[in-house]
């Protein structure tokens, strides 16, 4: 069963950026999610994907396909194809999980743990199943099965488009290793374990209908909204995993993005929503640099 988890981390880890209790009103907006960056004739493409959809999520907005159809290469956060590797599991399971005397018995408080465990009591799942893993592995794990319930799959805006562009022959990059994702989960939550767990159950509670509002806000595009309603909150309850996270991780992307305008080709990319927002989002940076960005309609 372990092993039958860890496999599905590949999609998990590209989750947690675009998830929280989000609030929504639905608009008639003619936008979406996708933006183009200009400088000097050259254009750069940026989605803000999803990681994790329903069937009846598809088709996904017509400015994602324009932006593909325009673009002769692909960037995605990671390596998408390289996470199912059987040597990237294994060093999944190395570093996410505790290979010392430490277990989510001694690393939580005495409530948190009990909160634990009537949580997987109720999905038929034994601690005993879990005890070695770390904040970040089983946070993220939690969020597959509730993902599940609600009809979600792996199939989302990312997994879609990397395996349309293998089709088309299209190139494909990525802005950071395989091995730079691992790290940020085994890092998520540390030195405040019991909190983070806590509040990652709390926000189970209300998962199927802040996913709904999610999914609404990110076809309609309203950046300011995701914004607010997410990431500001993520600054505020979560610091360090919103340094860590998002703003270190854009601040690494940039100089990858920048370089993209320097050549003939045009790249579309792709990356889970709440990095292109907020006053920390890749939209921004591009603009405080003498970029034009402008919204797909």
């Amino acid at each position: 069963m372990q092993r039958k988890v860890l496999g599905r981390i590949g999609a998990v880890s590209r989750t947690l950026l675009v998830l929280g209790a989000l609030s929504f009103c639905a608009q008639a907006l003619a936008q979406s999610s996708v933006w183009v960056a200009t400088k000097d004739s050259q254009s750069v493409y940026l989605g803000g994907t999803v990681h994790l959809l329903r069937p009846s999520d598809y088709p996904l907005p017509t400015p994602f396909d324009t932006a593909y159809e325009a673009s002769e290469q692909l960037y995605f956060e990671t390596d998408i194809a390289g996470l199912s590797d059987m040597s990237v599991q294994a060093r999944l399971l190395q570093e996410l999980t505790y290979n010392d005397d430490r277990s989510l018995r001694t690393i939580l408080d005495e409530s948190t743990y009990q909160a634990l465990t009537n949580h997987l009591g109720t999905i038929g799942m034994p601690i005993q199943m879990l005890e070695k893993f770390k904040p970040g592995l089983l946070v993220s794990t939690l969020q597959v099965f509730e993902f599940q319930k609600l009809g979600f799959t792996p199939q989302g805006v990312d997994a879609y488009f990397n395996t349309r562009a293998i089709g088309d022959a299209k190139a494909l990059g990525e802005l950071e290793s395989i091995d730079a994702q691992i790290s940020y989960i085994a890092d998520m939550g540390v030195g405040n374990e019991s909190e983070f767990i806590r509040l990652s159950l709390e926000e189970f509670d209300e998962m199927g209908a802040s996913m709904e509002q999610m999914i609404d806000a990110w076809r309609s595009g309203d950046d300011e909204l995701l914004d607010s309603l997410f990431v500001r909150d993520m600054k505020v309850e979560h610091p360090r995993l919103y340094d860590s996270l998002l703003v270190q991780r854009n601040l690494n992307w940039m100089p990858i993005i920048e370089s993209m305008f320097g050549d003939s080709d045009t790249e579309f990319v792709l990356v889970g929503a709440a990095h292109l927002v907020g006053e920390d989002g890749l939209l921004n940076m591009l603009r405080n640099k003498g970029y034009q960005v402008r919204q797909l309609d």
